[in-house]
């Protein structure tokens, strides 16, 4: 996140227990030059709404959902003024829980209702919603951002029954399902692993210069979709279109829709049907990439020759620094993915996201172990969600 983030913090930390609402919103306006918008104050890197309350408990009226809505992509910050402190909490939709006022109409099409301060979780997937957290926070919510929560909250807050089904497992599909790790241990130290890597370097390797000028755009949403859709794009006129609008500096990229599946490249052998995601790591930059959805990966895993992959493409300094294709099952890639149930929706296990700074650590020293037993007790706690 941006330093003026973290200076912001230490600023209003300062102050605690010194000033009322009221004063601490003028000094930190005029600290950082912050632009009104009616009860928000922003700049281009972080947004801060001001709230009051003799304790650290409020249910005050934060803002409304579609205010959100316009400063959704950066950090937005809800400042509690208390008598003896101002507690700081990130209240990206990310951290929301529901929409809490005059929120009867709320739908995908409709964005309606307000935010109270009691709809911000004090506690996101285990990590606590406070500053020195914040980074890691807002990295999750990068990747999901205000689209990718909608429809959670949508259901949450009309306490609407959710749509679709989980993954039901059979006794069959549980068997196979645990032998992946083997059959994933197996592919790894193979000709075909050795084959598709090349493939998938090849690739890189021919679109280099184009994927270091998408690793330039802000958006994290928009900027992987772009290199994954240059490395694994099915449509050659479309791809061709991307790249020229990325060589041209034109800032509007030509609309394209991303398959909804588990890998953006499939490469079937005789032995092995492999689905691999493409994700880019931009090495000087704090991310949390989402990885795959539980119940698309567990049916996806059922199958006898399944094999899931991540190929990421390391850049730094405006160079491609590394690839690596890695299996799900790593040890270190496997330990550190966390399971994000809070967004996916009440009729599905949830989705899995990975850890930056493993992939970092993937992408200087590559490897392919594979702990079996571990694996399958990964697996055996996501069949149970």
């Amino acid at each position: 996140m941006d330093s003026s983030l973290y200076r912001l913090v230490n600023f209003i930390e300062g102050l605690d227990g010194r000033i009322d609402k009221a004063r601490l919103q003028k000094l930190v306006q005029k600290e950082f030059s912050l632009v009104k918008d009616r009860s928000v104050f922003y700049t281009d890197t972080f947004a801060i709404r001001f709230s009051s309350s003799k304790s650290a408990s409020f249910s005050n009226t934060v803002l409304s959902l579609s205010s959100l809505q316009k400063y959704d992509d950066f950090p937005f910050i809800v400042c509690l003024n208390t008598p003896n402190k101002n507690y700081l909490f990130l209240a990206n939709t990310t951290f929301l829980a529901k929409v809490s006022h005059s929120s009867q109409e709320l739908r995908e099409d409709n964005i309606r209702g307000s935010i109270n301060g009691s709809d911000i979780v004090k506690v996101f997937n285990g990590i606590e919603n406070k500053p020195e957290n914040f980074a890691e926070l807002f990295a999750i919510h990068s990747e999901i951002g205000f689209n990718g929560n909608l429809a959670r909250l949508v259901e949450a807050t009309n306490n609407i029954s959710p749509s679709g089904d989980g993954y039901s497992i059979q006794e069959i599909d549980r068997g196979v399902i645990l032998q992946a790790p083997r059959r994933a241990k197996d592919f790894v130290v193979s000709a075909e692993y050795s084959t598709l890597k090349s493939e998938l370097d090849r690739i890189t390797l021919k679109y280099k210069n184009d994927i270091i000028l998408a690793s330039l755009i802000d958006n994290v949403n928009i900027r992987g979709r772009v290199i994954e859709y240059i490395i694994a794009g099915e449509d050659d006129r479309l791809r061709d279109e991307i790249i020229n609008a990325l060589r041209n500096g034109t800032k509007r990229i030509p609309g394209f829709r991303t398959k909804n599946t588990l890998g953006d490249f499939v490469k079937i052998f005789d032995k092995y049907d492999t689905a691999t995601d493409i994700k880019t790591k931009v090495m000087t930059l704090s991310s949390a990439p989402k990885a795959y959805n539980l119940d698309k990966m567990l049916e996806f895993l059922a199958k006898e020759k399944s094999i899931f992959m991540f190929y990421f493409v390391g850049i730094m300094s405006r160079q491609v620094v590394g690839q690596a294709l890695i299996s799900m099952f790593q040890n270190d890639l496997r330990d550190t993915t966390h399971v994000l149930k809070h967004w996916a929706g009440r009729n599905s296990r949830g989705v899995a996201q990975l850890s930056g700074q493993a992939i970092d650590t993937l992408m200087k020293e590559p490897n392919n172990d594979i702990d079996i037993a571990k694996s399958q007790s990964f697996l055996e706690g996501i069949m149970k969600l």
